[in-house]
């Protein structure tokens, strides 16, 4: 057994229990090697169900064939395979959108607890971080790939990055396996391939341990990054805090403890704990949430993100994505009392606890105006209710109202008219929770 393969199955132990292990095969020399170690294990020892998955992305002529390839080598391998065709969105980066679509893809299809075995090796770390270099990037892009994650509802694992892509050209001419060649890995034009075809190689002209040395760096850098997670972990267990509305199950932070950190504290907290939810701006595009910060008391400030909107109201911060980020349409349902919920257009559920009595019954929503009579207290305008219970202005558009007629006789999760309250009726309303963003 050599080097490779016994690091390979020293980072793969601890995943012999595992539902499956799915190897991320895209037919060329790495993700080959990779398949042709893990089937030759598996003839040698009782090993999790291997299946191996290729991505189409339909992107060029010439990958047309690469899956009747990539079946033939697993027939021979007699590991199953499955081809996942994607579709690429027009944008930038080709190269970041057909990434986005492939590991999009692998995270639906991974069940339970799987594995996903990724084939990224030491030069393609010590790539990834000289690319990231030159964009500017900060501790949490410079830590590289990491060796392991959560994707979807199982697990991505990398454990070929102690190994160098010499190493796996190697075992693939000692074993003489054939493999496709991506004809765009020779177009320069791409940042990677000129970093990987030019940079590189004149790098290890000067220093021949460059990629070692590279890829050492990547992990003084994410050892850096687990510190700063950690920091950014006591001070959220500080400003998490507790909201006034425990039905509004969105992100939220209280915003004068995050204020109360120094600016590099802040951001580095907001970048943790926005990680899996957008994509953050670089350390000099930060203006937005100053200006969120800073706002007055009385100011509705929003800072735009790529994924969602943070938002700030009552001393809190919120996250709104998916379908917090369109109004829903004009609602004008008649209520009948049958049980159950009802689902509102991209505005979440509502249902009612508690018998209506006769009425002309009919779910909207707010359109100005409104008053409601409450046990106690006489009527009051839906306006000062609002401001007194504390919800934020994004809300209040949202929240679903009952009518009798004309008459407004509950507010969802706030409040009924008396004449309902006496009955033990309350109006419930489930918020949509948002979108999260898988990050790649």
């Amino acid at each position: 057994m050599n080097a490779l393969e016994t690091r390979l199955r020293l980072m793969l132990q601890p995943w012999l229990r595992a539902p499956a292990w799915c190897i991320a095969y895209s037919g060329g020399l790495d993700s080959t090697v990779l398949l042709h170690l893990l089937a030759s294990w598996a003839r040698q020892e009782k090993l999790p169900p291997l299946r191996a998955l290729h991505v189409q992305h339909g992107l060029q002529a010439a990958a047309q064939a690469w899956p009747a390839h990539c079946a033939r080598f697993c027939q021979q391998l007699g590991v199953s395979l499955e081809v996942l065709e994607v579709s690429v969105e027009e944008g930038a980066s080709l190269e970041q959108a057909a990434r986005r679509a492939r590991y999009a893809a692998f995270a639906r299809h991974l069940q339970n607890g799987e594995l996903l075995i990724c084939a990224q090796h030491r030069d393609d770390q010590a790539e990834t971080l000289l690319f990231r270099l030159l964009r500017g990037a900060g501790v949490r892009g410079l830590s590289g790939m990491p060796a392991r994650r959560t994707l979807g509802r199982g697990q991505l694992l990398r454990p070929l990055l102690d190994s160098s892509r010499a190493e796996l050209m190697a075992y693939a001419r000692q074993h003489g396996l054939s493999w496709v060649e991506d004809p765009s890995n020779a177009d320069e034009r791409f940042s990677r391939n000129f970093l990987r075809r030019q940079v590189l190689p004149l790098l290890q002209q000067r220093w021949p341990q460059a990629s070692t040395t590279l890829a050492r760096s990547a992990g003084h850098c994410a050892e850096a990054q687990q510190l700063l997670g950690e920091l950014a972990e006591l001070d959220l267990a500080v400003a998490r805090g507790s909201s006034s509305l425990p039905w509004l199950s969105l992100p939220s932070l209280q915003l004068s403890a995050v204020a109360a950190l120094g600016e590099a504290r802040q951001r580095n907290l907001l970048r943790h704990w926005l990680a899996d939810l957008t994509r953050m701006p670089d350390s000099e595009h930060w203006a937005g949430w100053q200006n969120l910060r800073d706002a007055r008391i009385d100011a509705e400030p929003v800072w735009q993100l790529e994924d969602g909107q943070l938002h700030r109201s009552d001393d809190r911060l919120w996250w709104l994505s998916g379908d917090w980020l369109d109004m829903p349409a004009p609602l004008r349902l008649p209520w009948i009392p049958s049980g159950g919920s009802s689902l509102l257009p991209g505005n979440g559920r509502v249902w009612l606890l508690g018998e209506l009595p006769a009425g002309r019954w009919q779910l909207r929503y707010r359109s100005g105006g409104e008053s409601m009579q409450l046990a106690g207290r006489g009527r009051r305008e839906l306006k000062r209710l609002l401001n007194e219970w504390r919800v934020p202005a994004f809300v209040r558009g949202r929240l679903p109202l009952l009518f009798d007629g004309e008459e407004l006789v509950a507010v969802a999760n706030l409040a009924c008219s008396a004449r309902l309250q006496n009955r033990g009726v309350q109006l419930c309303w489930s918020p949509p929770t948002g979108a999260q963003r898988l990050s790649w």
